[in-house]
């Protein structure tokens, strides 16, 4: 009988392949007698005008600062879940995926910069092969099952690359904001005084919340920092427990889960992943931006991975879970350079539109496809020598 654990590994594998089926047509359209119809109707203009504000962004703007907010916020409910009841709760058992997430976002750095670093305006991507996509990386977990991820090793990927995440939020909001406008931050900042206030009075109903959303999303628009952080920031104040037993954060995480993973991550795919290969060749994948992001999650993603949980464990700090090698941790840090979705949002950050994003988006979508295609055989390597060292009567590594 299907457990409740099966059906959400199954919705996450069914997002996964709707996210990559997404990916792979925007790079159809992209490349086909379409592609001029598939750019104008991503740069058509579209506006409203809400509290005295007009507001105006290109269709691609509204996916990327409008509906990947609320994408955020979802990230941001799961990151508080996992501190306060996940894997995270245990300070202990939280140091290994720590470890492992902060050499998992410095090695990629690094590998980044020493390939593209002598020009400052490719070095702006240094982030781009940093980030993890969660979705992708569960939802690949998810479709190679439990005999080759056991549930620890998959619930450490998880921790792996919520810590991913909190650390590319970081990062975005230190180092890829524009200008920022005091007074409009001061709105903002109200705004979160506001969800403060209705998670310390225990408010369990959503839509209150849901109600000052907007004003906190436009306060943090117009401040000039990527509206983005706003669903991350909101989704803090949302209590996990209220009054009479009642669960807002699950709930809320409830609601969005399937208009996240199988509305807004596709069209952020749909609206991202179309650069055109013509003329792309050896000569365009050794470009700096290229090559950086591709050998960065490739190779810059595991190694730092495996790096840190290395020095945790040998300075005692931390242990491998049982029945864990290190192989099957490789595996996991490979499957962890699928960076796709958090990637390309670094990369449109960074070098906005033009010849370097479309560096950057080629770079991610090979560098993914292959991290996930090298994480899966050493995953299945592991799994074949697990079961010969049981076989000879052998302790499993």
């Amino acid at each position: 009988m299907a457990t409740a654990g099966d059906h959400q590994a199954a919705g996450e594998a069914r997002a996964s392949l709707l996210l990559v089926g997404a990916a792979l047509v925007a790079l159809l359209l992209a490349n086909s007698p379409f592609a001029a119809v598939y750019h104008d109707l991503l740069a058509a203009p579209l506006g409203f005008g809400v509290m005295g504000l007009e507001i105006e962004n290109s269709v691609k703007s509204w996916i990327k600062n409008g509906l990947m907010a609320v994408f955020f916020f979802y990230v941001g409910l799961e990151i508080k879940a996992e501190f306060r009841e996940g894997a995270l709760a245990d300070r202990r058992r939280a140091v290994l995926p720590f470890a492992a997430a902060a050499g998992g976002m410095a090695v990629p750095a690094l590998v980044y910069l020493a390939l593209a670093g002598g020009d400052p305006a490719t070095a702006r991507g240094w982030a781009i092969p940093a980030a993890t996509d969660i979705a992708f990386a569960v939802g690949l977990v998810g479709l190679l099952g439990t005999r080759l991820v056991s549930p620890v090793l998959k619930a450490f990927l998880l921790a792996v690359a919520v810590i991913d995440d909190m650390g590319a939020i970081l990062v975005i909001a230190l180092f890829y904001t524009a200008e920022v406008q005091p007074a409009a931050l001061g709105l903002a900042a109200l705004g979160m005084f506001a969800f403060w206030t209705l998670s310390r009075a225990g408010v369990a109903r959503l839509w209150p919340y849901a109600i000052l959303a907007l004003p906190l999303w436009l306060a943090v628009h117009q401040s000039g920092i990527s509206p983005t952080l706003a669903g991350v920031a909101a989704a803090l104040f949302v209590p996990l427990g209220a009054a009479g037993g009642a669960q807002p954060l699950q709930a809320m995480m409830g609601l969005l889960r399937r208009p996240v993973l199988f509305g807004i991550m596709p069209l952020f795919a749909l609206a991202n992943a179309g650069v055109s290969l013509n003329g792309f060749g050896l000569a365009q994948l050794m470009q700096p931006v290229t090559a950086g992001v591709v050998l960065g999650l490739l190779l810059g993603k595991p190694a730092g991975i495996v790096l840190g949980a290395w020095l945790a464990v040998a300075t005692g700090a931390a242990r491998l879970p049982e029945g864990t090698g290190w192989t099957q941790v490789a595996g996991i840090g490979c499957v962890a350079g699928i960076g796709f979705t958090m990637s390309l949002l670094i990369g449109a950050l960074a070098f906005g539109a033009g010849p370097l994003m479309d560096q950057a988006r080629f770079g991610v979508l090979l560098g993914s496809a292959a991290s996930a295609l090298l994480g899966a055989m050493l995953l299945y390597a592991a799994r074949r020598s697990a079961l010969t060292r049981d076989a000879t009567g052998l302790p499993v590594a």
